[in-house]
Protein backbone atom coordinates (compact mmCIF):
# COMPACT_ATOMS: atom_id res chain seq x y z
CA UNK A 1 0.00 0.00 0.00
CA UNK A 2 1.58 3.33 -1.02
CA UNK A 3 2.37 5.96 1.59
CA UNK A 4 0.03 8.95 1.74
CA UNK A 5 0.17 12.28 3.57
CA UNK A 6 -3.27 11.72 5.05
CA UNK A 7 -3.50 9.09 7.76
CA UNK A 8 -6.32 6.56 7.94
CA UNK A 9 -8.50 7.09 11.02
CA UNK A 10 -9.34 4.00 13.07
CA UNK A 11 -11.35 3.01 16.15
CA UNK A 12 -9.93 -0.08 17.91
CA UNK A 13 -12.28 -2.25 19.98
CA UNK A 14 -11.11 -5.18 22.11
CA UNK A 15 -11.97 -6.15 25.67
CA UNK A 16 -8.40 -7.21 26.50
CA UNK A 17 -6.50 -3.99 27.41
CA UNK A 18 -2.99 -5.32 26.77
CA UNK A 19 -3.89 -6.67 23.32
CA UNK A 20 -5.87 -3.52 22.45
CA UNK A 21 -3.01 -1.25 23.47
CA UNK A 22 -0.52 -3.36 21.51
CA UNK A 23 -2.63 -3.17 18.37
CA UNK A 24 -3.04 0.58 18.81
CA UNK A 25 0.72 1.06 19.14
CA UNK A 26 1.36 -1.07 16.08
CA UNK A 27 -1.13 0.86 13.96
CA UNK A 28 0.21 4.24 15.09
CA UNK A 29 3.80 3.12 14.47
CA UNK A 30 3.01 2.44 10.81
CA UNK A 31 3.00 6.19 10.16
CA UNK A 32 -0.13 5.79 8.02
CA UNK A 33 -2.82 5.29 10.66
CA UNK A 34 -4.23 7.39 13.50
CA UNK A 35 -6.23 5.62 16.21
CA UNK A 36 -8.90 8.15 17.18
CA UNK A 37 -10.52 6.07 19.95
CA UNK A 38 -10.34 2.76 21.80
CA UNK A 39 -13.30 0.79 23.15
CA UNK A 40 -13.60 -2.22 25.43
CA UNK A 41 -17.10 -3.34 24.44
CA UNK A 42 -19.37 -3.36 21.40
CA UNK A 43 -21.71 -0.58 22.49
CA UNK A 44 -18.81 1.78 23.20
CA UNK A 45 -17.29 0.87 19.83
CA UNK A 46 -20.52 1.66 18.00
CA UNK A 47 -20.93 4.93 19.89
CA UNK A 48 -17.36 5.93 18.94
CA UNK A 49 -17.99 5.05 15.30
CA UNK A 50 -21.16 7.16 15.24
CA UNK A 51 -19.49 10.09 16.97
CA UNK A 52 -16.14 10.13 15.18
CA UNK A 53 -16.94 8.46 11.81
CA UNK A 54 -13.48 6.90 11.39
CA UNK A 55 -12.59 5.31 8.09
CA UNK A 56 -12.13 1.90 9.73
CA UNK A 57 -13.30 0.19 12.92
CA UNK A 58 -10.98 -2.66 13.91
CA UNK A 59 -13.27 -4.75 16.10
CA UNK A 60 -12.85 -8.00 18.01
CA UNK A 61 -15.56 -10.57 17.16
CA UNK A 62 -16.17 -11.52 20.79
CA UNK A 63 -17.01 -8.30 22.63
CA UNK A 64 -19.24 -7.71 25.66
CA UNK A 65 -22.56 -6.00 24.95
CA UNK A 66 -22.56 -6.20 21.16
CA UNK A 67 -20.26 -8.63 19.37
CA UNK A 68 -18.26 -7.58 16.33
CA UNK A 69 -20.81 -8.90 13.86
CA UNK A 70 -23.58 -6.91 15.57
CA UNK A 71 -21.42 -3.80 15.31
CA UNK A 72 -20.82 -4.45 11.60
CA UNK A 73 -24.55 -4.99 11.07
CA UNK A 74 -25.45 -1.72 12.83
CA UNK A 75 -22.86 0.25 10.84
CA UNK A 76 -24.19 -1.16 7.55
CA UNK A 77 -27.84 -0.76 8.58
CA UNK A 78 -27.36 2.89 9.51
CA UNK A 79 -25.29 3.62 6.36
CA UNK A 80 -22.37 4.94 8.40
CA UNK A 81 -19.23 5.76 6.38
CA UNK A 82 -16.99 3.53 8.51
CA UNK A 83 -15.82 0.15 7.23
CA UNK A 84 -15.60 -2.64 9.81
CA UNK A 85 -12.66 -5.06 9.95
CA UNK A 86 -13.09 -7.95 12.38
CA UNK A 87 -10.12 -9.37 14.24
CA UNK A 88 -10.83 -12.62 16.04
CA UNK A 89 -9.50 -15.82 17.54
CA UNK A 90 -12.56 -17.51 15.99
CA UNK A 91 -11.75 -18.83 12.51
CA UNK A 92 -14.89 -20.89 11.85
CA UNK A 93 -15.88 -20.42 8.19
CA UNK A 94 -19.57 -20.02 9.06
CA UNK A 95 -18.70 -17.11 11.36
CA UNK A 96 -16.50 -15.51 8.69
CA UNK A 97 -19.30 -15.87 6.13
CA UNK A 98 -21.86 -14.37 8.51
CA UNK A 99 -19.57 -11.45 9.32
CA UNK A 100 -19.17 -10.55 5.65
CA UNK A 101 -22.89 -11.11 5.02
CA UNK A 102 -23.74 -8.70 7.84
CA UNK A 103 -21.58 -5.94 6.40
CA UNK A 104 -18.00 -6.45 7.59
CA UNK A 105 -15.35 -5.45 5.06
CA UNK A 106 -12.79 -7.94 6.27
CA UNK A 107 -11.90 -10.69 8.73
CA UNK A 108 -8.49 -11.51 10.19
CA UNK A 109 -7.30 -14.03 12.76
CA UNK A 110 -5.94 -12.53 15.97
CA UNK A 111 -2.60 -14.26 15.47
CA UNK A 112 -2.01 -12.30 12.24
CA UNK A 113 1.31 -10.47 12.09
CA UNK A 114 1.22 -6.77 12.93
CA UNK A 115 2.22 -5.91 9.35
CA UNK A 116 -0.72 -7.96 8.04
CA UNK A 117 -3.14 -6.09 10.28
CA UNK A 118 -1.78 -2.71 9.19
CA UNK A 119 -1.98 -3.74 5.54
CA UNK A 120 -5.57 -4.99 5.98
CA UNK A 121 -6.66 -1.74 7.66
CA UNK A 122 -5.21 0.30 4.80
CA UNK A 123 -6.83 -1.90 2.15
CA UNK A 124 -10.24 -1.81 3.86
CA UNK A 125 -9.96 1.99 4.19
CA UNK A 126 -9.51 2.17 0.42
CA UNK A 127 -12.63 0.13 -0.31
CA UNK A 128 -11.20 -3.36 -0.59
CA UNK A 129 -12.47 -6.49 1.14
CA UNK A 130 -9.90 -8.50 3.06
CA UNK A 131 -9.99 -12.08 4.32
CA UNK A 132 -6.87 -13.73 5.72
CA UNK A 133 -5.47 -16.24 3.19
CA UNK A 134 -5.70 -19.12 5.66
CA UNK A 135 -9.43 -18.40 6.10
CA UNK A 136 -10.23 -17.97 2.43
CA UNK A 137 -10.36 -21.71 1.61
CA UNK A 138 -12.93 -22.39 4.32
CA UNK A 139 -14.95 -19.38 3.22
CA UNK A 140 -15.10 -20.63 -0.37
CA UNK A 141 -16.34 -24.02 0.86
CA UNK A 142 -18.95 -22.33 3.07
CA UNK A 143 -20.23 -20.32 0.10
CA UNK A 144 -20.41 -23.46 -2.03
CA UNK A 145 -22.35 -25.36 0.63
CA UNK A 146 -24.81 -22.50 1.08
CA UNK A 147 -25.27 -22.21 -2.68
CA UNK A 148 -26.07 -25.92 -2.84
CA UNK A 149 -28.69 -25.50 -0.12
CA UNK A 150 -30.21 -22.46 -1.79
CA UNK A 151 -30.67 -24.29 -5.09
CA UNK A 152 -32.49 -27.21 -3.48
CA UNK A 153 -35.66 -28.09 -5.38
CA UNK A 154 -38.78 -29.05 -3.43
CA UNK A 155 -41.10 -31.77 -4.63
CA UNK A 156 -44.72 -30.87 -5.30
CA UNK A 157 -45.83 -32.59 -2.07
CA UNK A 158 -43.15 -30.79 -0.05
CA UNK A 159 -44.29 -27.51 -1.54
CA UNK A 160 -47.92 -28.29 -0.65
CA UNK A 161 -46.93 -29.15 2.92
CA UNK A 162 -44.89 -25.95 3.15
CA UNK A 163 -47.82 -23.90 1.87
CA UNK A 164 -50.03 -25.47 4.53
CA UNK A 165 -47.51 -24.64 7.25
CA UNK A 166 -47.30 -21.06 5.97
CA UNK A 167 -51.09 -20.81 6.34
CA UNK A 168 -50.76 -21.84 9.98
CA UNK A 169 -52.04 -25.39 9.58
CA UNK A 170 -50.86 -28.32 11.70
CA UNK A 171 -49.71 -31.65 10.28
CA UNK A 172 -53.15 -33.28 10.87
CA UNK A 173 -54.85 -30.32 9.16
CA UNK A 174 -52.47 -30.47 6.19
CA UNK A 175 -53.04 -34.22 5.97
CA UNK A 176 -56.81 -33.75 5.88
CA UNK A 177 -56.56 -31.03 3.24
CA UNK A 178 -54.34 -33.17 0.99
CA UNK A 179 -56.28 -36.40 1.65
CA UNK A 180 -53.12 -38.02 2.98
CA UNK A 181 -52.29 -39.90 6.16
CA UNK A 182 -50.65 -37.90 8.93
CA UNK A 183 -47.63 -40.21 8.84
CA UNK A 184 -47.16 -39.49 5.12
CA UNK A 185 -47.29 -35.74 5.73
CA UNK A 186 -44.79 -36.15 8.56
CA UNK A 187 -42.43 -37.90 6.14
CA UNK A 188 -42.76 -35.07 3.60
CA UNK A 189 -42.29 -32.53 6.40
CA UNK A 190 -39.11 -34.23 7.62
CA UNK A 191 -37.64 -34.20 4.11
CA UNK A 192 -38.62 -30.53 3.83
CA UNK A 193 -36.85 -29.76 7.12
CA UNK A 194 -33.72 -31.56 5.95
CA UNK A 195 -33.61 -29.62 2.69
CA UNK A 196 -34.06 -26.30 4.47
CA UNK A 197 -31.73 -27.15 7.35
CA UNK A 198 -34.40 -26.55 10.03
CA UNK A 199 -36.20 -28.60 12.67
CA UNK A 200 -39.77 -27.31 12.94
CA UNK A 201 -42.68 -25.76 11.03
CA UNK A 202 -42.08 -22.14 12.00
CA UNK A 203 -38.40 -22.31 11.07
CA UNK A 204 -39.27 -24.00 7.77
CA UNK A 205 -41.64 -21.17 6.84
CA UNK A 206 -39.11 -18.49 7.85
CA UNK A 207 -36.28 -20.14 5.91
CA UNK A 208 -38.50 -20.71 2.85
CA UNK A 209 -39.46 -17.03 2.88
CA UNK A 210 -35.79 -16.05 3.11
CA UNK A 211 -35.00 -18.19 0.08
CA UNK A 212 -37.97 -16.95 -1.90
CA UNK A 213 -39.65 -20.38 -2.00
CA UNK A 214 -43.03 -19.03 -0.88
CA UNK A 215 -45.02 -16.84 -3.23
Amino acid sequence: MPMTDERVTVVVADDHPVYREGITRGLQASGQITVVAEAEDGRAALEAVRRLEPQVALVDYRLPGLDGIAVAHAVARDHLPTRVLLLSATTDSAVVFRALEEGASGYLAKDSRRSEIVDAVLKVAHGKQVVAPDLAGGLVEEIRMRADRDTTVLTERERQVLTGFAAGRSIPQVAAELFLGASTVKTHAQRLYEKLGVSDRAAAVAEAMRRGLLE
